[in-house]
């Protein structure tokens, strides 16, 4: 009996003092498992954009109760996933994410003095906002993995080229810009630069033809600056436009990247395509690209990598006919694309038809 009463109060001392090694471990080191992997984080931000986006949504089989409910049980998830300050892991380094903005606008709804409007557009920006955080972290992504693969290649380019066939030899070349140099200065000597010559009597005109050539001398490199600051100007506004239409090749709509010849007929037959085989949502996510495509080419919207669906929505507001247009096909959009709502032919119809309404009537 004592045997066993003393193994017991053992027991009781080890968990003990596991617990107070435990507690100087945090103490010591705070930031122990108070991180979070990249991918952590972007899943958190990826779950809350669609519930946030299934709250916007209309609920005909849910009450009044059970909806507010949903609302809260969302708003503490939010709070315990995406806590006000975090550290994410990242390839060997930590960083330092404020996510306060959320519990702002979780208070924000939850002000009395709130209309339901009011509140369902609180929650629009909500999931606007974690789309648009979603797809930086997608693009800081992949540019992250193009600068490992662009290191790669550079290690092993330098590895080719330390090899023994690669390297200079003892003897070095000219280069270019000193073959260039030595030419000009050789034909400078045979052309224009005064020769040496045998002592010419006093009565001869050596001295006025030795003058005569350094003032062709002259000539010759004035006429070069005035063609050089006479169409300088020119090729300067060409490299400029070049630049321009190079930036104008980069186009992103929803996170899509779109190339310089694409058209919207070409993005809607996209989506034609993908209806024929099934993929309903994706063609009905298509159309809506093709949609804002166009829109930006009639100069009526101005595309940008951060804007969202809403945005777009929100910039032909004074265009009521329009707006009264893409208000359904945005509707239509969200209701398939981040809610739950499977897409079937009736809606991809529907789909089509207000598309080219709004097309039609602009």
């Amino acid at each position: 009996m004592k045997k066993i009463k003393g193994k017991s109060l053992l027991k009781k001392h080890k968990i003990k003092l596991l617990m107070v090694c435990l507690v100087f471990v945090f103490l010591v080191f705070p930031d122990i498992s108070l991180s979070k992997t990249f991918e952590e984080y972007k899943k958190n931000v990826n779950q809350l954009k669609i519930e946030f986006a299934a709250l916007t949504l209309p609920s005909e089989n849910v009450s009044a109760e059970e909806n507010e409910e949903r609302i809260e049980n969302t708003f503490e998830k939010a709070k315990e996933i995406l806590p006000a300050e975090e550290k994410i892991e990242f390839d060997g380094t930590t960083f330092e994410v404020n996510n306060k903005w959320i519990s702002d606008k979780i208070e924000e709804y939850k002000d009395e003095k709130k209309t339901a409007e009011d509140k369902r557009l609180i929650l629009i920006s909500i999931s606007e906002r974690l789309e648009a955080i979603e797809a930086k972290l997608k693009e800081f992504e992949k540019a992250k993995a193009s600068e490992t693969s662009k290191d790669e290649e550079k290690r092993k380019l330098s590895e080719i080229l330390k090899r023994e066939e690669f390297k200079k030899p003892e003897v070095e070349e000219e280069s270019l810009l000193q073959r260039i140099w030595r030419w000009f200065d050789e034909w400078m000597k045979k052309n224009f630069r005064p020769q040496r010559r045998e002592p010419l009597p006093a009565s001869s005109f050596g001295t006025v033809a030795y003058v005569m050539q350094w003032v062709l001398y002259v000539v010759i490199f004035g006429l070069i600056a005035f063609l050089i600051y006479k169409f300088a100007p020119f090729f300067i506004k060409k490299y400029r436009e070049r630049e321009r239409r190079n930036k104008k090749k980069e186009r992103f709509i929803l996170g899509e990247k779109l190339s310089a010849d694409e058209t919207t007929e070409n993005l809607f037959n996209q989506a034609e395509k993908l209806a024929i085989d099934g993929n309903l949502r994706e063609a009905i996510r298509k159309g809506y690209i093709a949609l804002l495509f166009e829109l930006s080419e009639r100069k009526l919207i101005g595309l940008a990598k951060h804007k969202t669906n809403r945005d777009y929505l929100r910039s032909i507001r004074k265009k009521r006919e329009l707006h009264e247009n893409m208000n359904d096909l945005t509707l239509n959009y969200e209701r398939h694309w981040y809610g739950f709502e499977d897409a079937d032919e009736e809606d991809w119809e529907e789909f089509k038809i207000d598309y080219k309404k709004a097309l039609n009537k602009n």
